[in-house]
Protein backbone atom coordinates (compact mmCIF):
# COMPACT_ATOMS: atom_id res chain seq x y z
CA UNK A 1 0.00 0.00 0.00
CA UNK A 2 2.53 2.43 0.76
CA UNK A 3 4.45 1.92 -2.08
CA UNK A 4 1.62 2.49 -4.24
CA UNK A 5 0.83 5.50 -2.84
CA UNK A 6 4.31 6.82 -3.56
CA UNK A 7 4.38 5.85 -6.80
CA UNK A 8 1.33 7.41 -6.77
CA UNK A 9 2.58 10.42 -5.87
CA UNK A 10 5.84 10.09 -8.41
CA UNK A 11 3.15 10.12 -11.50
CA UNK A 12 0.82 13.20 -9.39
CA UNK A 13 4.20 15.53 -9.61
CA UNK A 14 5.11 14.67 -13.20
CA UNK A 15 1.66 15.75 -14.63
CA UNK A 16 1.77 18.84 -12.37
CA UNK A 17 5.37 19.70 -14.02
CA UNK A 18 3.82 18.89 -17.56
CA UNK A 19 1.01 20.93 -17.23
CA UNK A 20 3.22 23.71 -16.21
CA UNK A 21 5.71 23.28 -18.56
CA UNK A 22 3.11 23.22 -21.38
CA UNK A 23 0.96 26.52 -20.07
CA UNK A 24 4.47 28.19 -19.65
CA UNK A 25 5.40 27.31 -23.78
CA UNK A 26 2.19 28.88 -24.67
CA UNK A 27 2.31 31.54 -23.13
CA UNK A 28 6.79 32.28 -24.73
CA UNK A 29 8.05 31.26 -21.83
CA UNK A 30 10.73 29.35 -20.14
CA UNK A 31 10.92 27.00 -17.26
CA UNK A 32 13.64 27.54 -15.19
CA UNK A 33 14.42 25.48 -12.25
CA UNK A 34 15.73 26.98 -9.24
CA UNK A 35 18.07 24.59 -6.69
CA UNK A 36 17.04 25.43 -3.12
CA UNK A 37 20.08 28.03 -1.48
CA UNK A 38 22.28 26.09 0.60
CA UNK A 39 22.77 26.66 4.49
CA UNK A 40 25.07 29.11 5.11
CA UNK A 41 27.65 27.49 7.06
CA UNK A 42 29.84 29.62 6.49
CA UNK A 43 31.60 31.44 9.76
CA UNK A 44 31.45 35.43 10.24
CA UNK A 45 34.02 37.25 9.15
CA UNK A 46 35.87 37.67 12.76
CA UNK A 47 36.26 34.48 12.82
CA UNK A 48 39.80 32.51 11.69
CA UNK A 49 38.94 29.10 10.47
CA UNK A 50 40.32 27.32 13.51
CA UNK A 51 44.09 29.40 13.26
CA UNK A 52 44.99 32.03 15.64
CA UNK A 53 45.37 35.58 13.80
CA UNK A 54 47.65 38.26 14.49
CA UNK A 55 47.04 41.25 12.23
CA UNK A 56 49.77 44.19 12.40
CA UNK A 57 47.63 46.95 10.64
CA UNK A 58 49.31 49.47 8.97
CA UNK A 59 48.86 52.51 10.10
CA UNK A 60 52.12 54.67 9.61
CA UNK A 61 54.43 55.91 12.21
CA UNK A 62 52.68 53.87 15.27
CA UNK A 63 51.05 50.75 16.20
CA UNK A 64 48.10 48.32 16.46
CA UNK A 65 47.46 44.72 16.52
CA UNK A 66 44.14 43.15 15.81
CA UNK A 67 44.34 39.37 17.61
CA UNK A 68 41.39 36.86 16.60
CA UNK A 69 40.96 33.31 18.56
CA UNK A 70 40.16 30.63 16.69
CA UNK A 71 36.89 30.64 18.30
CA UNK A 72 36.66 34.84 17.03
CA UNK A 73 37.64 36.63 20.18
CA UNK A 74 39.01 39.39 19.44
CA UNK A 75 41.38 41.97 21.03
CA UNK A 76 43.17 44.89 20.04
CA UNK A 77 45.94 46.52 21.16
CA UNK A 78 46.56 50.16 20.83
CA UNK A 79 45.28 52.36 18.14
CA UNK A 80 47.27 54.42 16.10
CA UNK A 81 46.95 58.20 16.17
CA UNK A 82 44.16 60.76 16.13
CA UNK A 83 44.78 61.52 12.28
CA UNK A 84 44.16 57.19 11.68
CA UNK A 85 40.45 57.44 13.27
CA UNK A 86 38.73 56.28 10.54
CA UNK A 87 41.18 54.10 9.02
CA UNK A 88 40.75 51.96 12.48
CA UNK A 89 37.21 51.72 12.20
CA UNK A 90 37.75 50.61 7.97
CA UNK A 91 39.81 47.99 9.38
CA UNK A 92 37.86 47.19 11.98
CA UNK A 93 34.76 47.00 8.97
CA UNK A 94 37.07 44.71 6.62
CA UNK A 95 38.08 42.49 9.30
CA UNK A 96 34.37 42.11 10.20
CA UNK A 97 34.67 42.89 13.66
CA UNK A 98 31.46 44.13 15.62
CA UNK A 99 32.60 43.37 19.49
CA UNK A 100 35.88 43.85 20.86
CA UNK A 101 35.91 41.39 23.62
CA UNK A 102 39.22 42.80 25.03
CA UNK A 103 41.48 46.35 24.66
CA UNK A 104 44.61 47.40 25.12
CA UNK A 105 45.82 50.59 25.48
CA UNK A 106 49.81 49.50 25.94
CA UNK A 107 50.97 53.55 27.20
CA UNK A 108 49.37 56.82 26.88
CA UNK A 109 51.53 58.10 23.66
CA UNK A 110 49.31 59.75 20.83
CA UNK A 111 50.53 56.87 18.09
CA UNK A 112 49.53 53.90 19.75
CA UNK A 113 46.31 55.52 21.75
CA UNK A 114 44.79 58.39 19.38
CA UNK A 115 42.29 55.49 17.68
CA UNK A 116 41.02 54.16 20.70
CA UNK A 117 38.66 56.47 21.46
CA UNK A 118 36.68 56.36 18.00
CA UNK A 119 36.98 52.49 18.50
CA UNK A 120 35.65 52.57 21.95
CA UNK A 121 32.90 54.97 20.58
CA UNK A 122 31.44 52.80 17.78
CA UNK A 123 32.49 49.16 18.70
CA UNK A 124 31.24 47.65 22.06
CA UNK A 125 34.24 46.52 24.45
CA UNK A 126 34.15 44.02 26.68
CA UNK A 127 37.12 45.32 28.98
CA UNK A 128 39.76 47.44 28.59
CA UNK A 129 43.55 47.52 30.28
CA UNK A 130 45.70 50.35 30.52
CA UNK A 131 48.62 51.00 32.67
CA UNK A 132 48.57 53.30 35.39
CA UNK A 133 50.29 56.06 33.40
CA UNK A 134 49.05 59.26 33.04
CA UNK A 135 49.28 61.69 30.16
CA UNK A 136 48.30 65.25 30.25
CA UNK A 137 46.85 65.25 26.56
CA UNK A 138 43.89 65.91 24.76
CA UNK A 139 44.44 62.75 23.21
CA UNK A 140 44.89 60.71 26.94
CA UNK A 141 41.36 62.69 28.10
CA UNK A 142 39.21 61.94 24.53
CA UNK A 143 40.24 57.78 25.41
CA UNK A 144 39.29 58.41 29.19
CA UNK A 145 36.08 60.25 27.72
CA UNK A 146 35.21 57.36 25.17
CA UNK A 147 35.59 54.66 28.02
CA UNK A 148 33.07 56.79 30.67
CA UNK A 149 30.86 56.91 28.01
CA UNK A 150 30.39 53.49 27.06
CA UNK A 151 30.38 52.70 30.73
CA UNK A 152 33.96 50.44 31.18
CA UNK A 153 36.39 50.48 33.66
CA UNK A 154 39.74 50.75 33.04
CA UNK A 155 41.54 47.61 34.36
CA UNK A 156 45.37 48.20 35.36
CA UNK A 157 47.65 46.97 32.82
CA UNK A 158 50.86 44.98 34.54
CA UNK A 159 53.06 42.29 35.41
CA UNK A 160 51.01 38.91 36.20
CA UNK A 161 47.65 39.36 34.99
CA UNK A 162 46.63 36.38 32.82
CA UNK A 163 43.60 34.84 31.08
CA UNK A 164 42.18 32.68 28.84
CA UNK A 165 41.25 34.48 25.65
CA UNK A 166 39.57 31.23 24.50
CA UNK A 167 39.62 27.48 25.49
CA UNK A 168 43.11 27.47 23.47
CA UNK A 169 44.79 30.81 23.68
CA UNK A 170 46.30 32.17 26.69
CA UNK A 171 47.21 35.47 27.40
CA UNK A 172 49.76 36.64 29.60
CA UNK A 173 50.74 40.01 30.82
CA UNK A 174 54.34 40.30 31.32
CA UNK A 175 55.10 44.39 31.89
CA UNK A 176 54.64 46.62 33.02
CA UNK A 177 56.72 44.94 36.59
CA UNK A 178 56.98 48.40 38.34
CA UNK A 179 56.59 52.07 37.50
CA UNK A 180 58.77 54.15 35.40
CA UNK A 181 59.32 57.54 34.74
CA UNK A 182 59.15 57.30 31.30
CA UNK A 183 56.10 56.26 29.80
CA UNK A 184 57.70 53.77 26.99
CA UNK A 185 58.60 51.81 29.79
CA UNK A 186 55.50 52.07 31.41
CA UNK A 187 54.19 49.85 28.27
CA UNK A 188 51.86 46.92 28.45
CA UNK A 189 54.42 43.79 27.28
CA UNK A 190 51.76 40.51 26.13
CA UNK A 191 52.26 37.60 25.33
CA UNK A 192 49.96 35.17 22.79
CA UNK A 193 50.08 30.80 22.96
CA UNK A 194 48.37 28.99 20.82
CA UNK A 195 49.64 25.75 21.14
CA UNK A 196 53.42 25.67 20.23
CA UNK A 197 53.64 28.71 19.02
CA UNK A 198 53.67 32.54 20.66
CA UNK A 199 53.35 36.01 19.99
CA UNK A 200 55.41 38.43 22.22
CA UNK A 201 53.69 41.79 21.70
CA UNK A 202 56.21 44.48 23.35
CA UNK A 203 54.60 48.08 22.61
CA UNK A 204 57.26 50.68 23.19
CA UNK A 205 59.36 48.78 26.39
CA UNK A 206 62.38 50.02 26.68
CA UNK A 207 65.65 48.93 27.83
CA UNK A 208 64.72 49.52 31.68
CA UNK A 209 61.23 47.20 31.22
CA UNK A 210 63.30 44.43 28.97
CA UNK A 211 66.54 44.07 32.16
CA UNK A 212 63.17 43.64 34.51
CA UNK A 213 61.56 41.07 32.60
CA UNK A 214 64.70 39.18 32.27
CA UNK A 215 65.91 39.11 35.77
CA UNK A 216 62.45 38.13 37.24
CA UNK A 217 62.57 35.14 34.71
CA UNK A 218 59.51 36.05 32.67
CA UNK A 219 58.96 33.03 29.98
CA UNK A 220 59.58 35.62 26.95
CA UNK A 221 60.02 32.83 24.61
CA UNK A 222 57.92 33.65 20.81
CA UNK A 223 58.05 32.90 17.63
CA UNK A 224 56.92 35.85 16.94
CA UNK A 225 58.16 38.94 18.33
CA UNK A 226 56.68 42.54 17.78
CA UNK A 227 59.77 44.96 17.81
CA UNK A 228 60.10 47.38 20.65
CA UNK A 229 59.52 51.50 20.37
CA UNK A 230 59.35 50.71 16.05
CA UNK A 231 62.57 49.87 16.25
CA UNK A 232 64.34 52.34 18.21
CA UNK A 233 67.69 51.95 19.71
CA UNK A 234 66.35 52.46 23.27
CA UNK A 235 64.77 48.79 22.77
CA UNK A 236 65.65 45.19 21.52
CA UNK A 237 68.69 44.52 23.81
CA UNK A 238 71.07 41.88 22.95
CA UNK A 239 69.97 39.92 26.53
CA UNK A 240 66.39 40.35 25.57
CA UNK A 241 66.58 39.05 21.67
CA UNK A 242 68.78 36.47 23.00
CA UNK A 243 65.84 35.11 25.47
CA UNK A 244 62.79 35.52 22.90
CA UNK A 245 64.62 33.77 20.38
CA UNK A 246 62.19 34.63 17.66
CA UNK A 247 61.88 33.23 14.37
CA UNK A 248 60.23 36.41 13.04
CA UNK A 249 60.08 39.64 13.85
CA UNK A 250 57.30 42.32 13.15
CA UNK A 251 58.55 46.21 13.07
CA UNK A 252 55.32 48.94 12.84
CA UNK A 253 56.56 51.45 11.75
CA UNK A 254 56.07 54.51 8.89
CA UNK A 255 57.58 55.12 5.52
CA UNK A 256 60.18 57.34 5.75
CA UNK A 257 59.85 58.64 9.14
CA UNK A 258 61.56 61.88 10.66
CA UNK A 259 63.03 59.61 13.59
CA UNK A 260 64.83 57.35 11.46
CA UNK A 261 62.94 53.89 12.27
CA UNK A 262 64.09 51.41 12.17
CA UNK A 263 67.42 51.72 13.29
CA UNK A 264 70.33 50.24 11.40
CA UNK A 265 71.75 48.53 14.62
CA UNK A 266 68.69 46.85 15.28
CA UNK A 267 67.78 45.40 11.96
CA UNK A 268 71.85 44.34 11.91
CA UNK A 269 71.11 42.75 15.46
CA UNK A 270 67.84 40.71 14.26
CA UNK A 271 70.01 39.83 10.89
CA UNK A 272 72.88 38.54 13.44
CA UNK A 273 70.29 36.50 15.21
CA UNK A 274 68.94 34.77 11.69
CA UNK A 275 65.59 36.51 12.68
CA UNK A 276 63.27 37.32 9.19
CA UNK A 277 62.08 40.84 9.93
CA UNK A 278 58.50 42.30 8.44
CA UNK A 279 57.87 45.78 7.98
CA UNK A 280 54.61 47.73 7.87
CA UNK A 281 56.63 50.61 5.76
CA UNK A 282 57.58 47.73 3.27
CA UNK A 283 54.60 45.30 3.15
CA UNK A 284 51.64 47.17 4.39
CA UNK A 285 49.65 45.28 6.72
CA UNK A 286 51.17 41.63 7.97
CA UNK A 287 49.18 39.14 9.06
CA UNK A 288 50.77 36.10 11.02
CA UNK A 289 48.15 32.82 11.09
CA UNK A 290 49.24 30.03 13.37
CA UNK A 291 47.76 26.62 13.03
CA UNK A 292 49.26 25.82 16.96
CA UNK A 293 51.82 24.38 15.29
CA UNK A 294 53.56 26.73 12.77
CA UNK A 295 52.88 30.28 11.82
CA UNK A 296 53.03 31.70 8.16
CA UNK A 297 52.45 35.13 6.94
CA UNK A 298 50.52 36.80 4.48
CA UNK A 299 51.32 40.81 3.60
CA UNK A 300 49.82 43.70 1.84
CA UNK A 301 52.57 43.99 -0.74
Amino acid sequence: MKGTMMKTSKITTLLLTSVITALLILNGCSLEITPAAPENNSAPASTSGGNLRVVFLDVGQGASQLIISPSGKTMLIDAKNNDKEELMLQFMEQYGITKLDTVIGTHPDADHIGGLDAVINHIPVGSIYMPKAQANTKTFESVLRAVKNAKLKVQTAKAGISWEMDDQVHVDMLAPRKSYDDSNNMSAVVKITYGRTSFLLTGDAESDSERDMLDAGSDLQADVMLVGHHGSKSSTTLAFLKRVRPKYAVIQVGEGNTYGHPKSVILNRLKQQGVKVYRNDLQGTIEAESNGQKVTFRTER
